[in-house]
């Protein structure tokens, strides 16, 4: 089946030093963004090589920093193949300012890192009260809020679901959710209580794939559990791509083959149509 495909997870990255200088959280530079950086250009011919229409380029925070400014110039060069996700510091006091400028710059979704590559350790600010603030511009804007994080945060992420129901929130990886014990995942159930919360949604990454592939598969009880329990229109793919090692059209055809046991419907809404709906400028 020849489907439009569209990805919530890809990064960008510039030779350009001086014009995109780099200042990476966390003080250390990501090896992906060193080895295999891609650029925007880069990027839209990946796409079309491995039949992927559009695109929402996540902030390579352990590059940038809080400086979007490679992600908001890709979306004005691009603005029929990428929408943009953005990071600022939600602990400093003019956060709101700071959202409310790179959304002016035609950015959409705020990104939460509070763990990562080179920054291992889960950070303890989730449910920080100096943080509502950006929350609160998020809900008044009605614009998504992706978080990355480890699922020892779930806790932390409720205070804010609970506080802030109106903001879709999209979690990248599935938190990181385990699913070596095999069905029905015990260890993942924290994850999976999240399904009560309306606005909760899931990115599955090739990271996610490639967890079940390592530990010798199969992939269907654990993909059927994550759609089964929060429903295909709540659930996104994304790439990771460069992060993840392979070519674009590698990391397609490994996604699509992991899911390909869903019914042609629940595959379009999560190669696709969540997508859309996440990010109308997305849906052409």
């Amino acid at each position: 089946m020849t489907r439009a495909i569209v990805d919530i997870h890809p990064h960008v990255i510039s030779a350009d030093e001086s014009r995109y200088p780099r200042s990476p959280l966390g003080g250390v530079l990501s090896g992906w963004a060193r080895d295999r950086p891609v650029t925007p250009d880069e990027m839209v011919a990946a796409m079309d090589e491995a039949g992927v229409a559009r695109a929402a380029l996540v902030q390579a925070s352990t590059c940038y920093g809080y400086d979007n400014s490679l992600v908001a110039d890709a979306v004005a060069a691009y603005p029929d193949r990428f929408a943009g996700v953005f990071s600022v510091d939600v602990l400093q006091d003019d956060a709101p300012e700071r959202i409310r400028h790179w959304m002016a710059q035609g950015l959409s979704c705020l990104r939460l890192f509070t763990t990562g590559s080179t920054m291992p350790d889960q950070a303890r600010w989730l449910d920080d009260p100096r943080i509502f603030p950006a929350w609160e511009r998020m809900q008044e804007l009605g614009a998504p809020v992706c978080v990355q994080m480890h699922m020892e945060a779930v806790g932390q992420l409720r205070t804010l679901l609970e506080r802030f129901p109106r903001v879709p929130v999209i979690l990248d990886h599935l938190a990181s959710a385990p699913a070596g014990d095999g069905a029905p995942y015990a260890a993942a159930q924290p994850l999976f209580d999240l399904a009560r919360y309306p606005n909760v949604n899931l990115k599955v990454t090739i990271r996610n794939v490639r967890m079940i592939a390592e530990g010798g598969g199969p992939f269907e009880p654990w993909f059927s559990k994550v759609v089964g329990v929060f429903g295909a229109s709540r659930i996104a793919w994304g790439s990771n791509f460069p992060t993840s090692d392979a070519s674009l059209a590698r990391i397609v055809t490994e996604s699509l083959e992991a899911m390909a046991f869903l019914s042609e419907n629940d595959q379009d809404w999560i190669f696709r149509r969540t997508a859309e709906r996440l990010y109308p400028s997305l849906a052409r």
